[in-house]
């Protein structure tokens, strides 16, 4: 709906200095521009400007979702403890739950995502497969109380997502909910003008076999994803898995026989390497976990360093966690700092497909201030299971083609996952089929982070003047700015009318006692997408009117400018 919104009657108070406590773009310029404010760590409140782009960015999602079928409900944001009890998540979610009793002592909770709750509502509403195919959303508050809130509104406790959900009686009905919710998103990143990609993605606590995360790219993202320029291959580091039969033997006939060196003070790889003056790459570094309460040993070259996630991921639902001084005791065979693979006892030992059958190392000899030399794989040591746990490194061959990989950082704006029936079978949800007989329903889970699809639209398009929105996500469609006295705020006035009635969103700039130079750097701080100034010819019926983001400006007639901003 078209409006004009006059800003000496706004709450906005911009600022012309970083808050103190910002480290990314997006949370530097939110606070100064006045769409946000913080009211404690990870906690957000909307001010009117940053509600608008809230609430716009949610248009857009909205409209695409209606497109495809999907149908809004709005569940509550605290929940009973039972339903996340059932599924596991209760004590999955460990720390990050905002748990909580009532006067009566019954626990709660306030929802992080709500997979359970959708599947007791379908499962309380559908009795029949007539009843289905159905597509549920919803875009609402969640909750995750997160170990270091940062970056503004980018990783808060409180965040607004909408979160959908599929249910069909057979996977291919999944598999055509899953496309459409892909090509929905595709839609909705689109229209907001965000740069985004496609990645292959790990399900994590939410389950599930198909996963894709839809990332923007930007410096202050916090997951890092690999493509390949030669074929297209695109992945967060997380899901990046080479074959475990990509081991490709060597041949350790010519190497000598294992010998151990005295190489006192030398705990870490680098010091090792420094000592014995060879490549890191030539040394095995040993990381000891426990895999459900087991010690395991982990061994990659010294120069790379194991994905606690892929290992994690790899071993699922085993929990892995990394050993502790008090697990040295009472095992002589493991010595801190000099663990090698040969002579453990009763230890599982995983290595990287790089510590190949035949591969000759350098590796701790198992006892103080001891290495040895010449260990090699399949003769001085066994490899129980091949997995690929290194993190992902710059120029690492593709799995698909074997090209250099890249590297980039990136935020994730949404995920989507066929989850299969693992719900399903928590709840028994179940369904009259076509033959008169239960059929177990499956399900699709889709999430798009809203307020973070905000605040990675303020990383991607900023410049070094401030904001700088789309114009589906901004909060008004032009920016009126009287530049000058009491009558250039009246003409300024006058033309904000003439756009509002033209069907546009204006924001006015008529403030009086504000200097021009003020009001053209809130301008564009604010970064509404068209900038209309009316300065010292407006008396002639002339205004001036400047593009935010290239910064092109012409003088026309307010007619001539009002049929541009509405064609």
């Amino acid at each position: 709906m078209s409006q004009v919104q006059r800003m000496s009657r706004l709450m906005v108070k911009t600022l012309r200095d970083d808050p103190a406590d910002a480290e990314t773009l997006s949370h530097k310029l939110l606070v100064r521009a006045g769409y946000v404010r913080r009211n404690a760590a990870g906690v957000w409140t909307w001010l009117p400007l940053g509600k608008k782009v809230l609430d716009n960015v949610s248009a857009v999602v909205r409209e695409e979702m209606d497109a495809i079928g999907a149908q809004e409900v709005l569940l509550p944001a605290l929940l009973p403890k039972e339903p996340y009890e059932a599924s596991g998540r209760w004590e999955e979610y460990g720390e990050l739950l905002f748990r909580l009793k009532d006067r009566k002592g019954a626990d709660y909770l306030l929802g992080p995502t709500h997979e359970e709750i959708f599947t007791q509502t379908v499962k309380d509403q559908c009795v029949s497969y007539k009843d289905l195919p159905v597509m549920l959303y919803q875009i609402q508050t969640k909750y995750r109380d997160e170990a270091r809130p940062r970056s503004g509104v980018l990783r808060g406790r409180e965040f607004q997502m909408k979160d959908s959900y599929s249910f069909d009686i057979t996977d291919e009905g999944l598999a055509e909910s899953y496309a459409l919710h892909r090509a929905a998103y595709q839609r909705i990143f689109n229209r907001l003008g965000l740069d985004h990609r496609i990645v292959s993605a790990v399900s994590g606590a939410m389950g599930g076999s198909a996963s894709e995360e839809f990332l923007a790219p930007a410096a202050a993202g916090e997951d890092t994803f690999v493509d390949c320029p030669a074929c297209g291959y695109a992945a967060n580091t997380e899901a990046v898995t080479f074959p475990a039969d990509r081991a490709e033997p060597a041949d350790g006939s010519g190497t000598g026989p294992m010998e151990e060196l005295d190489t006192p003070d030398t705990p870490t790889i680098e010091s090792l390497a420094r000592q014995l003056d060879v490549p890191a790459s030539a040394t095995l570094k040993n990381l000891l976990v426990k895999v459900d309460g087991e010690i395991v040993a982990v061994g990659v070259p010294g120069d790379r360093e194991v994905d606690l996630g892929k290992l994690g991921e790899h071993l699922a639902p085993a929990v892995v966690e990394l050993v502790t001084a008090e697990d040295f005791a009472g095992r002589p065979d493991l010595v801190r700092g000099y663990v090698g693979p040969q002579g453990l006892e009763k230890v599982r030992y995983i290595a990287d497909p790089r510590v190949a059958p035949g591969t000759a190392w350098v590796t701790g000899a198992n006892k103080p201030d001891t290495h040895a030399r010449d260990v090699v794989c399949g003769r001085d040591f066994e490899v129980d299971d091949y997995l690929d746990v290194v993190v992902v490194e710059e120029g690492d061959p593709c799995p698909s083609c074997r090209a250099g990989l890249r590297l980039g950082r990136a935020i994730e704006i949404g995920h989507i996952f066929q989850l299969g029936r693992k719900y399903a079978d928590t709840f028994q949800l179940d369904v009259l089929g076509p033959q008169g007989k239960p059929v177990r329903v499956t399900m699709g889970s889709y999430g798009i982070g809203v307020s973070r699809a905000v605040a990675a639209l303020a990383e991607q398009t900023a410049d070094a003047k401030g904001l700088c929105w789309p114009a589906e996500a901004a909060p008004a469609d032009v920016h009126v700015v009287a530049a000058g006295k009491a009558a250039q705020i009246e003409l300024a006035l006058d033309a904000a009318e003439r756009l509002r009635a033209a069907g546009l969103r204006v924001l006015v700039d008529d403030r009086a006692g504000v200097s021009p130079g003020v009001k053209f750097t809130d301008a564009e701080l604010i970064g509404v997408p068209r900038i209309l100034i009316v300065g010292r010819r407006a008396a002639e019926g002339v205004v001036e009117l400047k593009d935010r983001r290239s910064g092109e400006s012409e003088e026309l007639p307010l007619t001539e400018a009002v049929t541009k901003l509405t064609a």
